[in-house]
């Protein structure tokens, strides 16, 4: 039965709450200038694995996406709406304040702090159905990324958080990355000295793995 997971979620013990990092939260739109409503934009709705805690905003994954569209001739722009700390329900409480003028792509990066935290599975998969419902409903692409917990709280709520990703993206008809941090935890060459957090290499490493995903998004609202 437990192998279901993948052989990382044993070893998963991430700080993404804000006190780990020792960081300031970072911005729900960390855009370098006011954003044309004209462009298209992909917001990047996070935690401290998005925001990027100890790196430049340039060094956070969101920005190296930016960089691929850019020289792929796509005119979007991406925001990087990560927030250190959040779970779902406080992500569900921004929710409209992300969502820019013209957003086109919505990416969900989502569940790490609920999983950590031990937060009910029922609300944390009701939480980001809404989120991606909502999202659906304005007619805004969405990729979805699973994520892994720690089997701190129990192996059956581990197999339970894994599979709520999957369950959402085959209802929802919605892409599907399946683990945000796959190729880079467990390796300290691609994390902070924290040992939870990519540092600089490991975004880049998570921009790569995630384009592929993203591109089809792009080529669809451009």
């Amino acid at each position: 039965m437990h192998r279901s997971l993948p052989i990382v979620a044993v070893f998963l013990v991430m700080a993404c709450n804000e006190s780990s990092s020792g960081t300031a939260p970072m911005g729900p739109a960390a855009v370098d200038k006011p954003l044309d409503s004209a462009v298209p934009v992909v917001v990047v709705l996070g935690d401290s694995l998005t925001a990027g805690p100890g790196l430049s905003s340039a060094e956070a994954y969101p920005a190296l996406l930016q960089a691929r569209a850019r020289a792929a001739g796509y005119p979007h722009t991406v925001v990087n709406a990560g927030v250190s700390g959040d779970t779902t329900t406080d992500a569900i409480e921004r929710f409209e304040r992300v969502l820019v003028p013209d957003t086109r792509v919505l990416v969900v990066a989502l569940g790490a702090n609920d999983g950590l935290r031990g937060h009910s599975i029922d609300t944390m998969k009701a939480n980001l159905r809404r989120i991606i419902e909502r999202a659906k409903s304005r007619e805004i692409q969405v990729l979805l990324c699973g994520m892994e917990t720690p089997p701190s709280h129990g192996w059956d709520y581990s197999i339970r958080f894994h599979n709520v990703f999957p369950e959402l993206a085959r209802e929802l008809e919605v892409p599907l990355m399946p683990f945000l941090l796959a190729g880079v935890f467990g390796d300290d060459r691609l994390n902070l000295p924290d040992r939870f957090h990519p540092n600089a290499a490991g975004m880049r490493v998570i921009a790569g793995a995630m384009w592929p995903y993203l591109d089809p998004l792009l080529k669809a609202t451009s």
